[in-house]
């Protein structure tokens, strides 16, 4: 399996952070990761490309249209969560994707700052 860093994640997640849709969290991403059962509603009303943008990493051997193709998940569908940056982060630096890890950091640091003004 190859996954790829996910350039549409990385906009998403840059202009959701501008606009102030995120937590600085400092709990556990399992805590805040959404479940299945969360997953599938999301998709029952909106576009699996829109799915995709929540997810740093594509699986190119996936078809386009299943949740298989995505990986490395960082929100909630509504706001950016610093500890799944930080799960997104690690996961990928143990993994060997550095494309993956390097966006995850600065999406993290980009939080961090806009949690601080």
């Amino acid at each position: 399996m190859s996954i790829e860093l996910n350039p549409a994640a990385v906009q998403f997640a840059k202009r959701l952070i501008e606009e102030g849709k995120l937590k600085n969290d400092e709990g556990h991403w399992g805590q805040h990761n959404p479940k299945p059962n969360a997953e599938n509603k999301y998709l029952d009303q909106h576009e699996i490309a829109e799915y995709g943008q929540w997810h740093l990493g594509l699986d190119m051997s996936k078809g386009e249209d299943t949740k298989g193709r995505y990986h490395f998940p960082y929100g909630d569908f509504e706001t950016v969560h610093r500890d799944g940056l930080l799960a997104a982060k690690e996961r990928a630096a143990q993994q060997g994707y550095t494309d993956i890890e390097k966006a995850a950091d600065q999406l993290l640091q980009e939080l961090e700052e806009k949690a601080t003004k």
